[in-house]
């Protein structure tokens, strides 16, 4: 396949075409085919949704998700495309239909993209955009938390704040189309409920980079939840939009780099927090900070005396409340293991040995709950609660025993039917005349000759035989 001249690219004019190039080169012109509807259009990290076909200056087509009944998506302005692309398809609406001509600069350069793109390749792609959203930087990509591009960071730094990184933001909160928070704020990353910095905000941070503006779309988990925000006209349930700018940040220190003093102090710090999330009832997130204390302490060995004490503590406190957060989300496996490091730690422990049974019971597993509960009665023989379980324990095994017997018994029954109906079977097969070895019928005997005839037949009579005098003793 031939290029073709730059004589004949040039000669390519299309009529009411934008040049969408910041050189204003060429490079990249459009021609609207259909409007599209709305304000607003897709910017940079959003991931789009479209149709196209793709063709040379001749007419030739080299590609098309249309005949493949396929559409195509992408991360706009991360270069996953040609450039052209990245460009043109920032300034479309949803709905709208366009041709996009491209340069070979701004499509496959001097290589082209052989077999079917020739080098130097000026070419005409038809777009169609159906949808699009931001990246989804939620923690479980459940779509919560989508963010877009609006100005990149001015810093070529790969660097986001961490965990407990301090921040400096300027935020913009919308809830249809009205502003209700426009502020600068400073805080600590994990901290910003103080500052009604929601959730989304906070996870988001994360990926931001030095000099940063995005736009976050928040569904209602991450933004104020069922509760809504009266002091500023928030009703339950709002998903909202913020603007965020990050203009500064400084990052906390890492486990690695804290001593073992400063590892105890923020172990009893996200502790406090644990435990105020645990009794709001916020389970999930009082996990993430009890883990945090075994995170900083799990591995260390250098603690000396009372500082090893203090350790041990808090790695215990922290292994039976993550476990007690796992039982309130009925997550019985994960409670299990929890109890079982605790155990590590202190063999006798009998919150660690109750919480287990629990988890145990849960899980209909009565032989090994029975167990954790005999074993907290050992050492604490007065526990009512325990005593409580282990009966309830008990009457599950009994049931359990029970069921058991009754359904053996019951497939024994069955086996005995189906063994008599397959010998009544066989004996129904069998040939007349000896049913059974221990039946003998007298008529078979009929026609059979008598002695006498036999004598007659074997001419003399029968002779006894002679007993020789060796068959007698002497």
């Amino acid at each position: 396949m031939e290029a073709m001249s730059e004589e004949s690219v040039q000669s390519v004019n299309v009529e009411n075409a934008i040049d969408l190039t910041t050189e204003k080169d060429g490079g990249v012109l459009k021609e609207i085919k259909k409007e599209g509807v709305g304000e607003d259009g897709p910017i940079s990290g959003d991931e789009v949704v479209v149709h196209y076909v793709g063709t040379l200056l001749s007419g030739e087509k080299f590609d098309s998700s249309r005949d493949r009944n396929d559409k195509f998506k992408f991360t706009l302005g991360k270069g996953s495309v040609i450039k052209a692309w990245d460009i043109g398809v920032a300034t479309m609406k949803r709905g709208e239909v366009c041709n996009l001509t491209c340069k070979p600069e701004y499509a496959y350069g001097e290589t082209g993209s052989p077999p079917k793109i020739p080098p130097n390749a000026t070419l005409v792609f038809e777009v169609e955009l159906f949808d699009w959203h931001g990246e989804d930087v939620s923690e479980n990509k459940d779509g919560g938390i989508l963010k877009s591009i609006i100005e990149e960071a001015n810093e070529k730094s790969y660097s986001t704040p961490n965990a407990g990184a301090s921040v400096e933001v300027h935020i913009t909160g919308k809830y249809e189309d009205r502003v209700f928070d426009d502020r600068d704020v400073e805080f600590c990353l994990e901290e910003g409920e103080s500052q009604n910095i929601i959730e989304g905000i906070e996870v988001a941070l994360r990926k931001f980079k030095k000099g940063e503006k995005s736009l976050l779309r928040i569904k209602s988990p991450y933004a104020f939840g069922v509760s809504g925000k009266a002091e500023w006209n928030i009703p339950p349930n709002a998903d909202v939009i913020y603007t965020v700018h990050l203009t500064n940040f400084e990052k906390a220190k890492e486990s690695w780099q804290m001593d073992e003093k400063e590892k105890l102090e923020q172990s009893e710090f996200v502790k406090t927090k644990g435990t105020n999330c645990f009794k709001g009832e916020n389970y999930t997130k009082a996990i993430y900070w009890y883990k945090k204390i075994t995170t900083y302490l799990s591995n260390e060995d250098n603690f000396k005396d009372e500082m090893a004490e203090s350790r041990r503590g808090l790695l215990l406190a922290a292994h039976l409340n993550i476990a007690m957060c796992h039982l309130k989300l009925n997550e019985n496996a994960e409670a299990i293991k929890e109890c079982n490091d605790a155990l590590d730690l202190d063999e006798k422990n009998v919150k660690a040995l109750f919480r287990r049974g629990q988890g145990h019971m849960n899980l209909w597993s009565y032989e090994e709950a029975r167990k954790d509960f005999q074993n907290v009665l050992k050492f604490d023989a007065e526990n009512k609660a325990a005593k409580k379980q282990l009966a309830l324990c008990q009457q599950k095994v009994k049931k359990e025993k029970e069921k058991e017997r009754h359904m053996y018994a019951g497939m024994f029954t069955k086996f005995a039917e189906r063994d008599a109906k397959r010998q009544a079977y066989e004996e129904s097969l069998r040939p007349n005349g000896f049913q059974d070895v221990s039946e003998w019928d007298n008529s078979l005997a009929s026609g059979l000759m008598s002695l006498d005839d036999q004598k007659r037949a074997f001419d003399g009579d029968h002779v006894t035989p002679q007993t020789t005098p060796s068959s007698h003793p002497a």
